[in-house]
């Protein structure tokens, strides 16, 4: 009696198809983004620029040797350069063309004026230079706002236009490559 009992809760429960089919499906129809497409890459520069303003903090409030925040603030000032200048070339222009919304580029511009500007500062100085750690901190501040507008504000109107952001990305990773080995970084 015991298993007509459990065969026939059983029959009751509807049947479920499992689980890595379905899933197999849902990622079968979803386009896989290719690692240097354009708004992918961007945002993985920002986190790996993140991480490396975190690092310099912690180098900051260690009272690491001068050496040591040197050679991680000219990687951090090497980045931003590279993807800056990548950016504003390649990714703007596209952008500028493509949404409705002028006025998030040109603060865009601004905002990489501010950083560049102390960019300029911190490479034409050194650690033992007044307010260096200040600098970079400062910097860390302007590039945390900058992305925050980015990924929240134009990379979304950007994806909606619906540019040809994998070309885009192969154009911005062959810029980035060229000012890194410029820099000396490559």
């Amino acid at each position: 009696m015991a298993t007509k009992k459990a065969t026939r809760k059983s029959s009751k429960q509807p049947a479920k198809r499992p689980a890595s089919k379905s899933g197999a499906r849902a990622a079968a129809a979803r386009p896989k983004t290719p690692k240097n497409e354009a708004i992918s890459q961007l945002t993985a520069d920002h986190a790996r620029v993140k991480k490396m303003f975190k690092q310099y903090d912690r180098l900051a409030k260690g009272d690491a040797g001068d050496r040591e925040k040197q050679q991680l603030a000219t990687m951090i000032c090497a980045e931003l350069t590279a993807h800056a200048t990548a950016e504003e070339e390649i990714f703007y222009t596209a952008a500028r063309n493509a949404i409705d919304k002028p006025d998030l580029i040109d603060e865009a511009d601004v905002e990489h004026a501010s950083a560049k500007d102390l960019i300029a500062q911190i490479e034409g100085s050194s650690p033992a230079d007044d307010h260096y750690d200040a600098k970079v901190k400062v910097l860390g501040e302007y590039i945390d706002h900058h992305v925050q507008e980015e990924e929240g504000e134009m990379f979304p109107k950007v994806r909606k236009a619906k540019l040809d952001t994998v070309r885009l990305g192969e154009q911005i990773a062959e810029r980035k490559a060229q000012i890194m080995q410029k820099k000396g970084m490559a």
